[in-house]
C-alpha cells in the first residue's frame, strides 16, 4: 500500500514552518527531509511557476510519496550532508530557503523491519539508508566497552552508559545480539520501572544517531546551508531532542555548531544569521494532543545576513 504523509509521517509544525521560509517569486527551495512530503506538499502549494524545490531523502522508501509529476520540484535520493555538491549538480549557487523536520518518520517507528522501535521484537537494524553498511546489531557486537560507553553516555544522554556497555559486551560473549529483543533483555535491568520507557527510547535514540551518523550529517547541512542561503534566506529546523536543538542554536547564535562565539573589534557577536523567533516555536496543546510525537518539537527560524 502506498503511504500518503498521513500514514508515512504526519508533519509537524506544517504552517509555522512553512511561514518561516517567507517565500517568495522566483525563489529556490530545499526541503531536507521528505519523508512523507507533508511539508514539501505545503511549500508546493505557495510557489508560483518561477519557484522550484529540491527535496532530500537517503531513505528509498520515500520515494513513493513524489507528488504527480510538477516542473517545479525536484526529488534527490540522498543524504542531506552532500546538498553543496547536489546544488552545485543541479547548477544552483544560492537558495532563498532551506526546511529540515529532524524527526524521525512515523513510518520507520511503524515499520517492524526497520528496527527502530522497541514495540517490535525485529532485527536490530536501523538504517536510514538500507544500502548503509553498518546496522545497529554490527554496533552492539563489534564496538569496544569504551565506545558503546561513551556512544549511550553522548548521545542518549545515560547515566548508566558504562555498565550497560558492559552487560553487552558480556553477553555477545555468549551470543551474538541482533534483535531488538535480544538488546532490551541485556539492557532492561538497569532501567528503574518508573523510567523504563523514556530510558529505552534514549538508548535506542543513541545508536539510531551513530548508526546513521546523524550528529556528523547535521553539522555538514548546517555548515551548507550556511553556504548556500543567500542574504535574506531563510532556514527553518524543527528539531526533537537537545543534542539537535544546542547544535542549531549555536550556528544560528554564532555560526559554528560548538557555539564558540567570535566578537569583532567592537564587541559585536559576528553570525552568519539573524534569529527570527527568539523563543524557540513548539506545537500548540491541540496539535499535541493529535500527534503525540510532536510533544518535543521544537521550531527554529534564522535569516542569513
Amino acid at each position: 500500500m502506498i503511504k500518503t504523509a498521513e500514514t508515512y509521517h504526519v508533519p509537524v509544525l506544517l504552517k509555522e514552518s512553512v511561514d518561516g521560509l517567507n517565500i517568495h517569486k522566483g525563489g529556490v527551495y530545499i526541503d531536507v527531509t521528505f519523508g512523507g512530503g507533508g511539508h514539501s506538499r505545503e511549500i508546493l502549494s505557495r510557489l508560483d511557476d518561477s519557484c522550484h524545490l529540491y527535496s532530500f531523502d537517503q531513505d528509498a522508501d520515500a520515494a513513493q510519496n513524489i507528488p504527480g509529476e510538477d516542473g517545479r520540484f525536484t526529488f534527490v535520493l540522498s543524504n542531506f550532508r552532500y546538498i553543496k555538491n547536489w546544488m552545485r549538480y543541479y547548477r544552483v549557487e544560492q537558495i532563498d530557503g532551506l526546511l529540515a523536520d529532524l524527526g524521525v518518520s512515523s513510518h520507520h517507528f511503524d515499520d517492524a523491519e526497520r528496527g527502530f522501535s522497541f514495540r517490535f521484537d525485529a532485527p536490530l537494524d536501523m538504517r536510514m539508508n538500507k544500502q548503509a553498511h553498518k546496522t545497529a546489531a554490527d554496533i552492539v557486537n563489534e564496538y569496544d566497552e569504551e565506545r558503546l560507553a561513551d556512544i549511550f553516555f553522548l548521545y542518549g544522554e545515560l547515566k548508566t552508559s558504562r555498565r550497560i556497555a558492559s552487560a553487552l559486551v558480556k553477553a555477545r560473549q555468549q551470543q551474538p545480539v541482533r534483535t531488538t529483543q535480544d538488546f532490551m533483555k541485556v539492557v532492561e535491568p538497569f532501567f528503574k520501572r518508573e523510567r523504563e520507557k523514556k530510558d529505552m527510547a534514549k538508548l535506542f535514540q543513541a545508536l539510531r544517531i551513530e548508526v546513521n551518523h546523524e550528529m556528523e550529517a547535521l553539522r555538514e547541512m548546517l555548515y551548507s546551508a550556511t553556504e548556500l542561503l543567500r542574504p535574506g534566506g531563510r532556514l527553518s529546523v524543527i528539531t526533537y531532542h537537545s543534542l539537535e536543538d544546542r547544535m542549531v542554536k549555536n550556528v544560528i547564535k554564532t555560526g559554528n555548531a560548538e557555539g564558540k562565539l567570535k566578537q569583532d573589534f567592537f564587541g559585536k557577536i559576528e553570525t552568519p544569521y539573524r534569529a527570527v523567533n527568539r523563543q524557540v516555536i513548539i506545537p500548540d496543546n491541540d496539535e499535541q494532543e493529535k500527534n503525540p510525537r510532536s510533544r518535543s518539537a521544537k521550531l527554529r527560524i534564522a535569516e542569513k545576513i
